[in-house]
Formats: structure tokens, sequence, C-alpha cells
């Protein structure tokens, strides 16, 4: 009886080794073009990210993104930033993560993490994980906007492949760069 149990635990056990390396991970987010809304950000986004120096929790419930039709992703979340000086707190207020470059007003911003904001006088800004500036970008109001936010990402009206960060009513209008 020795000689089967050596048998069936030299066939079977390599055979559950093999299937469970190939089984797959739980379904990722929607391959489709188009914006993720928080809860489908949230599958994708850390818990917390690294910016100057600290790590700082992630508000994954405002978050948003884009799949672009290259497949690759952009993904944009707030963050608990009461951990930084005030000066720092004025111009980072969200961390955006990006798979392909971005063209935001006219800058091209490569593929990278960064950290960014809303600030006062019409204007976004974009920051190296450093907390240097790399671009600003002029913001707009949407007075019509329905269900301001936070923070979240839509299309933009009559537009199949320009998109908008908000922060309430103002946002930021971008497109991947070609």
């Amino acid at each position: 009886m020795k000689p089967i149990l050596h048998l069936i635990l030299v066939v079977l056990f390599p055979a559950s080794i093999a299937l469970a390396q190939t089984a797959t991970p739980s379904a990722p987010v929607a391959a489709t073009p188009g914006v993720f809304h928080a809860a489908e950000a949230a599958k994708l986004l850390p818990e917390s990210v690294f910016f100057k120096g600290q790590k700082a929790p992630a508000q994954v419930r405002n978050s948003g993104g884009v799949r672009f039709s290259s497949s690759a992703v952009m993904l944009v979340t707030l963050v608990d930033n009461s951990g930084y000086s005030s000066q720092v707190q004025e111009k980072y207020q969200a961390y955006l993560i990006t798979e392909t470059p971005l063209d935001l007003d006219g800058h091209t911003l490569p593929p990278g993490a960064y950290g960014a904001g809303f600030l006062a006088g019409d204007t976004f800004v974009v920051m190296d994980i450093g907390g240097h500036d790399l671009l600003t970008a002029h913001t707009a109001k949407d007075a019509g906007l329905r269900r301001p936010a936070p923070l979240q990402v839509l299309a933009a009206p009559g537009s199949s492949d320009h998109y908008r960060i908000y922060s309430g009513r103002t946002y930021v209008e971008f497109t991947a760069a070609h």
C-alpha cells in the first residue's frame, strides 16, 4: 500500500502545483476604453502613496481614471495630506499615476507617478514625487456639473478622447499625448 501512496503523491502533487501556478488572479478592471469611477479605480490604486519623503493614505473614495484605447491607464486620487506642512498641503492634494504620456493644456506629462493639486488663480499644478513643480495648466469652471465631488474624472462633453479631472466644479482637461 505504501508504493501506491507514493505513486499518488508523485503524480498528483506536481499537477496540483502546476494548476495553482496557472490559476488566474481576480478579474481586473474592464479593459474597454473609458472612464473609471471611484469603485473601479480603487481596485488599481495603492492604499498609500509616497510623496516628498512621506507616505500618505490615498482617499480612494475620491478617485477616478481613464483606460485609453491603447489600454494604458491614468489614475488619480485625493490623498490625506494632513502630515505635510501647510505649504505642501496647499499644492499637494492628489496623486496622479499614468502609464502613457498625457497632454495637459499643451504640456506633455510623461508616464509616472506625480503629486498634483488645484490652486487659486485657475491653475492645476503637477509635481514630481520630490515636490518640484513640473507643469501648470489652466483650469475652468463647469457651472452645469450636476453632482460635484471632491475629486472625480469624467469624459469631456462632445469628445471621445478628452477627459476632465474635477475638484468640485473646477476641472483641468487632458487627453493621451500623441
